[in-house]
């Protein structure tokens, strides 16, 4: 689908007829955006601006080179953006192209972000007189975004360790759970550090007006603020795996105790029961049923005794 922002009577005007660009100017297009275009749509825009759109296969590239570049034609950002999966989230590529003054977004995936911005679009139009403006808060909302992602993730993390040591055996389940929220943080990292090399190279170019480089300062402090944030969060689930992990190791070895006093206990019975098993008579014409009896219960007695007095039990 392709949606065309247009600059109309001090107005912004959303359009999804492709067939107009050949009837628009360059000045009269604030923002073309692409949402799993079809073959023919994005062959239309790439004909309309005379650039050649990336590919899936190039956006989602990880070397620094791929993320942010300029050219005397175009600038050329790759992000990626959270997308909601039920419970989860996932990581979607997004292509920025900036050329002639408007903004051209790839993606293939609806984000909250892009919703966000339309709103805006319909109540500040005079906020985003270029493309360079609205490419700048679009990376504004993804970040407040990010921010309430990092947020929800801490408050999960602070319940889960109310959990710690309410319930011993179920910390299997516990640890299985740690370790799926730090799946989870190290993708809202890798997230939010993309969003910090993409800002770097904003902040080197000098196509950008002059009064987005206040914005693009205190966004990318943020973005450092978020990344010590997700690092601090990391070591607490660390911290929280390793005391689950003690108190498993704590009830496993009151497990052991209980078992090995147990058998201790029985060791003196089982050595006067083996004696009593000899083929040996005794003096005196004693019973050996009720002598092997006594031996039994005043060896147990002095074994538990024994055990008290060392303060072993």
């Amino acid at each position: 689908m392709i949606t065309i922002y247009l600059k109309q009577h001090g107005k912004i005007v959303r359009n999804a007829e492709p067939e107009q660009l050949e009837e628009l100017g360059y000045d009269d297009v604030l923002w073309i955006d692409l949402l799993n275009p079809s073959v023919k749509e994005q062959k239309s825009v790439e004909e309309y601006l005379d650039i050649d759109l990336l590919t899936r296969q190039q956006v989602e590239e990880i070397e620094s080179s791929s993320k942010y570049a300029e050219t005397e034609q175009s600038i050329v950002a790759n992000s990626i953006f959270f997308v909601p999966r039920g419970d989860d989230f996932s990581l979607e590529p997004v292509s920025f192209t900036l050329t002639e003054g408007l903004l051209v977004s790839v993606r293939e995936a609806d984000s909250r972000t892009f919703g966000e911005i339309d709103k805006r679009l319909q109540v500040s139009s005079k906020l985003y007189p270029t493309g360079y403006h609205l490419f700048v808060s679009i990376l504004e909302i993804r970040i407040d975004l990010d921010a309430d992602i990092v947020e929800a993730e801490a408050r999960r993390i602070s319940q889960l360790s109310g959990q710690v040591g309410d319930e011993v055996r179920s910390n299997e389940q516990l640890i299985k759970h740690i370790n799926s929220i730090q799946e989870s943080m190290m993708t809202i990292r890798e997230g939010i550090f993309d969003r910090q090399r993409v800002l770097s190279g904003v902040l080197r170019s000098e196509h950008f007006p002059n009064d987005v480089y206040p914005r693009l300062q205190l966004m990318m402090r943020d973005v450092v603020s978020l990344i010590s944030h997700t690092d601090f969060s990391f070591e607490r689930l660390n911290y929280l795996k390793d005391t689950v992990m003690g108190l498993i190791n704590i009830e496993q070895n009151k497990t052991t105790k209980i078992f090995t006093v147990a058998s201790v206990f029985f060791m003196p019975a089982t050595l006067v029961a083996s004696i009593y098993g000899m083929n040996v008579a005794f003096p005196w014409g004693l019973d050996n049923f009720w002598i092997t009896i006594t031996g039994i219960v005043v060896a147990s007695a002095l074994t538990i005794g024994f055990f008290w007095r060392k303060k072993w039990l």
